[in-house]
């Protein structure tokens, strides 16, 4: 998982977007291919860092770290004015922040102890699936492909959170203990749909890189301090082995800072219709990789329970995409 703007079409209040900006379709492949891979490499990323590292200190730590050197970016492209936001602005970021990653990144550290990395990115790429049910308490009507989806997607959680299901755990955790930090991530997901359904409903700073900074900002400190209240310690990071150094340098540096650029760069230049699809390919690159370098065993309900999520949350993005009117020529 990463900061923002996840899913920022099926989230955003009804308006329309210019058209891309031109660019070869060799650099955009080259920037989605980077999304999909990286994105989906995260979950494996964390779950080397917690290896070692105290979980929630640790990933509080890699947003910490990120987003001084976001804003860096930032001064040194745009200008320190650039930063300068009003009291709303930074609170809708702080709001915003802790609902993405102070829950839902909070969520997923901890229960990656207990649940493979690759369940527990499919539990997390139904956020859209939330984002519609979020919807409709506003006022909106989903088309019915969506409503399919979302049925879908939801009997896929199922499958794979329920003890009965044929999914693997972690180590010597139970079947139960699996279960329960699965239903954990999936709450974690809907405050991330949540954070998302808000962001660009209340006052937040519009550059998305600024937003982004703050984001990780107030989200990191949220994971550090519940951290420290729950007994980490910071010093804990001073034994970590490198794997699990290994793993936390590549969430800061290719996780949060280079592909988050590049997701930046694709909304801007790619039609939003591609760009959303890494959505239900994030999944199934974690799921492959669980089990190439971790050897996450494939069970039949992992397999049968991935298969469904991704249907409903194709579903879902394609029945937002039929439902949009394309926009004016320029």
């Amino acid at each position: 998982m990463t900061a923002v703007p996840e899913f920022e079409e099926l989230a955003e209040p009804p308006a329309r977007r210019g058209a891309p900006l031109p660019a070869s379709p060799a650099k955009v492949w080259a920037a989605l291919w980077l999304v999909y891979l990286v994105w989906g490499s995260t979950y494996l990323g964390i779950r080397l860092a917690i290896e070692s590292m105290p979980p929630q200190v640790s990933i509080g730590l890699r947003f910490l770290v990120a987003a001084p050197i976001l804003g860096l970016i930032v001064v040194a492209r745009q200008g320190a004015g650039r930063l300068r936001v009003t009291r709303a602005e930074l609170g809708g970021a702080a709001l915003v922040g802790v609902m993405l990653l102070g829950v839902g990144m909070s969520t997923v550290t901890l229960a990656e102890r207990y649940v493979p990395t690759g369940v527990a990115a499919l539990l997390v790429a139904v956020t859209p699936v939330w984002i519609v049910l979020l919807r409709t308490f506003t006022g909106d009507r989903p088309r019915l492909v969506t409503w399919l989806g979302v049925g879908t997607g939801l009997l896929g959680v199922a499958i794979l959170v329920l003890p009965s299901s044929d999914v693997a755990t972690v180590g010597d955790a139970t079947s139960s203990q699996r279960a329960f930090w699965s239903l954990l991530i999936v709450i974690g997901a809907a405050s991330w749909a949540g954070g998302s359904f808000l962001q660009p409903r209340i006052p937040t700073p519009r550059d998305p890189l600024v937003m982004s900074t703050y984001e990780m900002l107030f989200g990191g400190l949220a994971l550090v301090l519940v951290g420290l209240l729950r007994g980490e310690q910071i010093g804990q990071m001073l034994d970590a082995t490198p794997r699990s150094w290994a793993g936390w340098v590549y969430l800061v540096v290719v996780g949060s800072l280079i592909t988050f650029s590049a997701f930046v760069w694709l909304i801007d230049h790619a039609p939003l219709s591609l760009v959303s699809t890494y959505a239900y390919v994030n999944p199934v690159v974690a799921v492959a990789l669980g089990a190439l370098v971790l050897g996450e065993p494939l069970t039949a309900g992992l397999l049968l329970g991935g298969a469904v999520v991704v249907a409903g949350v194709a579903l879902v993005v394609s029945g937002e995409r039929l439902g949009k009117q394309p926009p004016p020529a320029a």
